[in-house]
């Protein structure tokens, strides 16, 4: 793909999630004239994009959009759900080809058929669709017959046929002057509309001309360069002869055909059938995408012909005689240079674009210096121990610059993989838009804290949960609109997504006014369902039981939906979001809501750590799961079968003993003091024997991979500073 396509790519995305906020935005204000006036730029300058690259598919959507915007801005036209979607519509229609034109690196071939489905639509939808441009590749009517037959009409894209009013002197029109200036120009006819009168009663002042032109312009461009008169204009798109049946065809579409023939060659088999339709509709596609009309309907009729006895031979015939009947191409002059697509020079890079790896290559960079800087402390406590005490004080004060600077740069370089929380938050309005839609629900999405950062990561990684979150909120937590009236509630229910940083964490909720969580209801369907017996549901407080909608295939829906319902999601959603080193919390009120909390790390490229020692080996675990650390004496260690367990300020906790756990041998231990590390798991408290705790690192963390990549309960590894690997452990899968 040439950069200069890529650049289209890249804008043309920007513009279409512009523009759809700026359309969810008119729908919730449509008095406010500023996402209005946003979203006509948007299409606007995606309509220019399209003549640019000579998209002319893509130009005629987007401008019979344009022009009911248009018509809105002007008060011609009320914004209403329909337009938002229709408009809507269209976007998705563009991020298709966008998809599309990615993978092949040209316009879609079938974008005509697409375009016409959307102008049609924005037709029947205007108010005004009599005083719309005519975008249409219908049969050529007798008006266009005569322009043809002009000798410069070989290169012709468009015609057009203008029938000035019959004031339009007194608009301050020039119809000679406004067609003179078309641009491409090919032809010009002008005629009268209607028989001229006598002379005794001509009026000069009136304009009784049609005028018919031929053009190379596209009829997007066209359609703007008249967009003053556009109520007196049919404009008729040709199909494209840049590309005439005989000539050479490109490398590119050689080297296609010539797969296909391959193809078509194999040894007859069972699927020859499949074969024959599947090369054939690629040669048709190549062919009509270079506007080879009369080769390509040529295909189509030897597919047919082959087709019912399952025989390729006239296929392939077809195809070698296609490729064989190529012309040499024409020698090019010593003074004649390739064309190059003139550079932009209004384009002005607003940010830098880096290569992901590069980024990540600085990111190990910073974490061997990270290794560094510990093994340099790690020596100047051996120095201490040694009694080099002016040496070990020289090492700690440099060890002290150096981890001070070690921070700045793994900062610094973090900061580059930093996103906005906008970036995944701006993908949930048209969802909410739609779902509430689907189900009946008015609902709408606020948004707040768009602009709080995070590491790449985490807010790529939030997409999933968030998406299951806003979806329950919808379909589980608003009400009907006959609930919420008798409740007393807004007809418009209100789902709140934000999200804020609290010191290395960053803070996500989604907050809806809906029924909320009935924990009543809770114990029922878990009773019904066995997820626990009846006495063991009473026994629970209403934040345990409201925590069972994590439990693997609970579902609180009576039915399934197309939403939700299957009990599939909020499990996985938790597990997510703890394997990025974060929590999920839930706090609900009958009829009054739910919130659903997310508290997430700032990056996943650095890890607090503990280091402890258990069975003679050293392991880490992440320091943000430790809540306190406790020597603990063991006459207030419990045995319950073959667990243990001891009470902390009331509170039973229970006790796994590291070594034992990990498979590895105790090794002699204090009889009457345990070392013991309580962590929070989920928001369950346990604690962890250990023979010895050591020190508090922030380390760069290696996930495992080779022979060792997926062993569970390990989360990855690190080097400590006398060059030892430390493994670190993942408690939430070795204490399940």
């Amino acid at each position: 793909m040439n950069e200069f396509l890529e650049q289209f790519l890249i804008e043309s995305r920007e513009l279409v999630e512009q523009a759809t906020q700026d359309l969810l935005a008119l729908e919730q204000t449509p008095d406010d004239d500023g996402p209005l006036d946003s979203a006509f730029r948007a299409f606007h300058t995606l309509k220019g994009a399209a003549g640019i690259v000579e998209f002319a598919a893509m130009g005629r959507a987007v401008h019979a959009a344009e022009d009911v915007l248009a018509e809105a801005r002007a008060g011609d036209f009320p914004i209403t759900a329909e337009l938002i979607g229709d408009c809507l519509t269209c976007l998705d229609q563009i991020l298709q080809w966008l998809e599309t034109m990615e993978a092949s690196g040209g316009p879609p071939a079938d974008a005509e058929q697409a375009a016409d489905r959307l102008v049609g639509r924005f037709n029947a939808r205007s108010a005004s669709a009599d005083t719309t441009p005519t975008l249409t590749p219908e049969d050529h009517r007798a008006w266009i017959e005569p322009l043809l037959a002009s000798p410069s009409a070989g290169s012709a894209r468009t015609a057009i046929r203008y029938t000035p009013a019959a004031d339009s002197f007194f608009k301050d029109e020039d119809p000679l002057a406004l067609m003179a200036a078309l641009p491409g120009l090919l032809a010009l006819n002008v005629a009268p509309r209607q028989p001229w009168p006598s002379l005794d009663v001509f009026d000069p002042f009136a304009c009784n001309l049609v005028i018919d032109a031929l053009s190379v312009g596209l009829a997007a461009e066209i359609a703007d360069h008249l967009h003053q008169v556009r109520d007196q204009v049919v404009i008729h798109a040709l199909p494209d002869h840049r590309q005439r049946d005989g000539e050479r065809l490109p490398d590119r579409a050689t080297e296609i055909l010539s797969a296909q023939l391959a193809l078509l060659s194999e040894p007859a088999g069972d699927a020859v059938a499949g074969r024959l339709g599947s090369a054939a509709r690629v040669i048709h596609n190549v062919l009509l995408h270079l506007g080879r009309n009369a080769e390509a309907a040529e295909i189509e009729a030897r597919l047919a012909e082959a087709l019912p006895t399952s025989d390729p031979e006239v296929l392939i015939a077809a195809v070698r005689a296609l490729l064989e009947a190529q012309p040499l191409p024409a020698e090019r002059h010593a003074d004649e240079q390739p064309r190059v697509a003139p550079a932009d020079a209004e384009i002005i890079a607003r940010s830098l674009r880096v290569e992901v790896e590069r980024i990540d290559a600085v990111v190990n960079l910073a974490g061997e210096l990270m290794v560094v800087k510990n093994a340099i402390g790690h020596s100047a406590r051996r120095a201490g121990l040694d009694g080099g005490t002016d040496l070990a004080s020289a090492l700690k004060d440099q060890h002290a610059r150096l981890h001070r600077l070690t921070e700045e740069l793994l900062r610094s370089v973090l900061a580059i993989r930093v996103l906005p929380l906008g970036h995944i938050f701006r993908r949930f309005p048209r969802l909410v838009r739609e779902m509430a839609t689907s189900l009946g629900k008015a609902s709408r999405l606020v948004i707040v804290g768009e602009s709080t950062e995070a590491d790449k990561a985490v807010v790529e990684a939030l997409f999933e949960p968030l998406l299951h979150v806003i979806r329950n909120a919808v379909d589980h937590g608003v009400e009907a609109p006959d609930q919420r009236a008798a409740a007393g509630k807004p007809d418009n229910a209100t789902i709140r997504l934000s999200g804020w940083r609290e010191g290395e964490h960053i803070i996500v909720e989604v907050v809806d006014d809906g029924r909320g969580i009935d924990p009543r209801e809770l114990r029922q369907t878990a009773a019904q369902r066995g997820f626990a017996n009846a006495d063991a549901l009473a026994s629970m407080a209403d934040d345990e039981v409201v925590n069972l909608i994590f439990a693997p295939g609970f579902s609180t829906a009576a039915a399934v939906t197309h939403v939700s319902g299957r009990g599939v999601g909020m499990d996985a959603l938790r597990s997510s979001v703890e394997r990025l080193g974060g929590r999920v919390t839930i706090h609900s009120r009958p009829t009054q809501g739910t919130t659903v909390r997310f508290t997430l790390p700032f990056t996943v490229m650095t890890t607090g750590l503990m280091t402890v020692e258990s069975g003679g080996q050293a392991f880490g675990i992440p320091f943000e799961a430790v809540v306190e650390t406790v020597r603990l004496p063991r006459d207030e260690i419990s045995r319950l079968g073959a667990a243990r367990a001891f009470v902390m300020r009331g509170r039973t906790i229970p006790l796994v003993v590291l070594a034992e756990a990990l498979g590895l041998d105790r090794g002699p231990t204090d009889a009457t003091v345990a070392n013991t590390v309580v962590v929070d798991l989920g928001g369950q408290l346990g604690a962890l024997e250990v023979d010895r705790i050591g020190e508090r690192l922030d380390v760069m963390l290696k996930p495992m991979d080779g022979l060792l990549a997926g062993m569970r309960g390990i989360a990855g590894t690190t080097l400590l500073g006398d060059g030892q690997v430390l493994i670190v452990l993942d408690l939430q899968e070795l204490l399940e």
